[in-house]
């Protein structure tokens, strides 16, 4: 199976977004194509890491290259779900309730430390990232296109955090983890300029209808019958091995497939090939797996990595 390469304009100006993005998030190049094929495989991501390495500012440069209106909500354990989607406030000039939308009407929200949140306030984002819609007040109001929801959160071993329940879990297409950074590239974190400064002058190499041109022309990347064989083998294992609990949804199969369709594109491909499928494995599935057994205790992406070695590559 080979996947034909091709000369795109849309193509060209992704890869210098995310030229950009590496200016500001330094040697992580991996993690930062996840963020990307996550934005244009319409999925919303999920950023987990310790405090400091940079998932904020993550965000935020995904929001200014792909020229995106954001917003950021800071979870807390006082936060109401009313803070999030908006309330009805009674107008007296004219004797009705009035909905005053609330932070989600956004292109990109950014949930920052999503898990501090109680699970009541967690839950106001289910509508949003599957249905792209709130409903209050038996109204139903459109959210805005693209809509991406940026989360972070802690390890759930810090104190002040709620574990993510799997119904909101299976609503992130993607999880990703920066990690720290390495030595050479902290010594240029440490002489370079502050982040802030950096993405203050970062300019938007893309805008919000580009970006849905982009979605649109992903799912028309070419997939094949042998391809979408693999894929299902792929997530029969996770559903069939004693040592999973949960094994992956059909709505994360659906999202396994658009982001590696996500990932050959941004590669300038017109093809899905297995080791796109491969490469997106990992983010999309280790969230969402319920481990049983003796090997909960393996590392989330050897486990995963384990996964993949047991299915047959196509040829």
């Amino acid at each position: 199976m080979t996947g034909k390469s091709t000369v795109d304009p849309l193509v060209n100006s992704l890869r210098d977004a995310v030229v950009s993005l590496e200016r500001v998030i330094l040697g992580k190049p991996a993690q930062l194509r996840l963020c990307v094929a996550c934005l244009l495989a319409r999925g919303h991501l999920l950023i987990e890491d310790v405090p400091g390495v940079g998932k904020t500012t993550l965000a935020h440069a995904l929001a200014r290259v792909f020229g995106l209106g954001w917003n950021r909500v800071q979870f807390t354990s006082d936060l109401l779900p009313a803070d999030i989607v908006g309330v009805s406030v009674f107008d007296r000039a004219t004797q009705q309730f009035e909905f005053r939308k609330g932070p989600v009407f956004t292109q990109l929200l950014l949930a920052d430390e999503v898990n501090r949140a109680s699970p009541r306030t967690q839950s106001a984002l289910l509508e949003a990232m599957e249905e792209r819609q709130v409903s209050a007040d038996s109204q139903t109001y459109v959210l805005p296109e693209p809509f991406f929801v940026v989360a972070t959160q802690n390890p759930t071993d810090q104190l002040g955090t709620f574990a993510l329940p799997e119904s909101q879990l299976d609503r992130f297409l993607m999880r990703v983890s920066l990690g720290y950074p390495d030595a050479g590239h902290e010594r240029e974190l440490l002489r370079s300029e502050e982040r802030r400064v950096l993405l203050e002058q970062m300019q938007g190499s893309l805008d919000s209808v580009t970006v849905c041109q982009l979605q649109q022309r992903v799912r028309q990347v070419h997939v094949s019958e042998r391809l979408l064989d693999y894929l299902q083998q792929l997530l029969s294992m996770t559903r069939t091995r004693p040592d999973i609990r949960l094994g992956l949804s059909p709505r994360a199969g659906q999202g396994l497939l658009r982001a590696a369709q996500a990932w050959a594109f941004v590669d300038g491909r017109n093809a899905v090939l297995p080791d796109d499928v491969q490469a997106v494995f990992p983010a999309v599935a280790g969230h969402r797996l319920v481990r049983d057994g003796l090997r909960a205790s393996v590392p989330v992406d050897e486990f995963v990595r384990e996964i993949i070695g047991t299915v047959p590559v196509p040829e």
